[in-house]
């Protein structure tokens, strides 16, 4: 038992022996925990201030806006660009955004229009970290063990998501908002530091794409010739549109419906983020993605939103949180891994870029139409509205699919694996 215990760890943890990766994914723990505690910290004030669904779900369009709009194009410089020198300056720039932040709001000067300003700056960020950052993961271990570093890079984020929210709310009640912003703009030292570490010579690099006009078309084209890359891309768009709404609809399901307070509500977002947790290493033990594993994924996320809009009482959404981290991120990595391991290194970072758009990118339009929902019908019906997004994702999957169950194996000689087809 205890030999297979050791065997099973060590498969799930085999990235973190390459030095590089463990320097980054080491920082991304501490910065993405600081990063949560700015997302947190922003909707609880916002709520604070506004009381209002529309307007929490304004505040993640502020956020993501930008993703959408500058996304294709932020692909293509990750493309042309040192990802490594990219990430420390688009960290870098974050830093001092969330020090702004926290000046601002222990000057008394943060307003619901000063709050979505500086959202807005984060958008900008986001849209080009966010490519070089996922990209740079492939760049920094072997071939072989990528989608364990996926599923390990995914792990920091879900990780990050059960100590964040936990952490933001007690600051929140305890000092005041401005700190959860100034541990978040301190936090960017680790991932800096992280970065500047690590040996350039013991790194995986693609050859940057040269600058050329058209690029961001050419991605798309390739995209849509790639129909194991387009279904999982038009799936997103659709999960992220209503599904991945988390910071609106958790909230105002937990201080309505549930009767809980703003404490409340972080804890119930970090049960839900332990259930990712679970889900992301469990997900990190395996050697082949497939397109089956999607549409189980996605029906899975669909019946656990559904099961969290049901729940009658805040103890019995527990439970269902848990699930919901558990299927929700099982959906997010697979759908990533396939990405990641089909696209050519090329196009990587636009094709990265688009899967960002389309969930992140979402956002903008899911945020305030989820936020609608629930101002008009109740927390519960926006929880379920994502459930029954994700159930119609997985049959559409199942549909364009022709052979939902060819693997996408994770070898040297996976580019040459032949790709999913639609149904004619």
């Amino acid at each position: 038992m205890t030999e297979k215990l050791g065997t099973a760890a060590r498969d799930t943890f085999r990235s973190l022996h390459v030095r590089n990766f463990r320097l980054f994914f080491s920082g991304q723990l501490i910065s993405q925990t600081g990063t949560w505690l700015t997302m947190v910290a922003q909707t609880l004030l916002v709520l604070k201030l506004t009381d209002s669904g529309v307007a929490i779900g304004l505040l993640t369009a502020f956020q993501f806006g930008p993703v959408l709009v500058l996304g294709a194009w932020a692909g293509s410089v990750a493309d042309r660009a040192d990802k490594r020198r990219l990430l420390i300056r688009m960290q870098t720039l974050a830093m001092v955004q969330s020090l702004v932040f926290a000046a601002v709001v222990f000057s008394g000067h943060a307003t619901v229009a000063v709050i979505y300003a500086l959202a807005f700056a984060q958008g900008i960020i986001t849209a080009f970290d966010n490519p070089a950052r996922r990209a740079f993961v492939v760049e920094m271990v072997p071939k072989d063990i990528v989608a364990n570093a996926v599923s390990l890079n995914s792990t920091v984020m879900t990780g990050s998501r059960i100590v964040g929210p936990a952490a933001a709310g007690l600051l929140v009640v305890t000092v005041g908002f401005g700190w959860a912003f100034l541990v978040d703009g301190l936090s960017y030292i680790a991932v800096i530091y992280g970065l500047l570490l690590m040996r350039s010579e013991e790194l995986h690099p693609s050859t940057p794409t040269a600058k050329a006009k058209g690029q961001v078309r050419e991605g798309l084209r390739y995209v849509r010739s790639q129909p194991d890359l387009f279904v999982p891309l038009v799936m997103m768009a659709a999960i992220g549109t209503f599904a991945f709404n988390f910071q609106v609809t958790i909230p105002l399901l937990v201080t309505g419906p549930l009767g809980g307070g703003e404490g409340t509500f972080t804890v119930l977002f970090s049960v839900l983020s332990l259930g990712s947790m679970a889900g992301a290493l469990w997900t990190a033990r395996r050697t082949e993605v497939d397109g089956r594993q999607i549409i189980v994924a996605a029906a899975g996320f669909g019946a656990t939103m559904l099961l969290l809009a049901l729940a009658p009482t805040l103890w019995a959404s527990f439970p269902a949180a848990i699930l919901l981290g558990i299927a929700s991120i099982a959906f997010m990595t697979t759908s990533t891994a396939i990405v990641q391991m089909r696209a050519a290194p090329e196009y990587r970072g636009r094709v990265l870029a688009l899967q960002a758009m389309v969930f992140l990118g979402s956002t903008p339009i899911g945020g305030p139409t989820v936020g609608w929902i629930i101002d008009v019908f109740g927390p519960r019906a926006g929880v379920a509205v994502g459930g029954l997004a994700c159930l119609g994702a997985a049959a559409w999957g199942h549909r364009a699919l022709r052979r939902p169950d060819e693997p996408v194996v994770v070898d040297d000689e996976q580019a040459e694996a032949p790709a999913l087809t639609l149904t004619d």
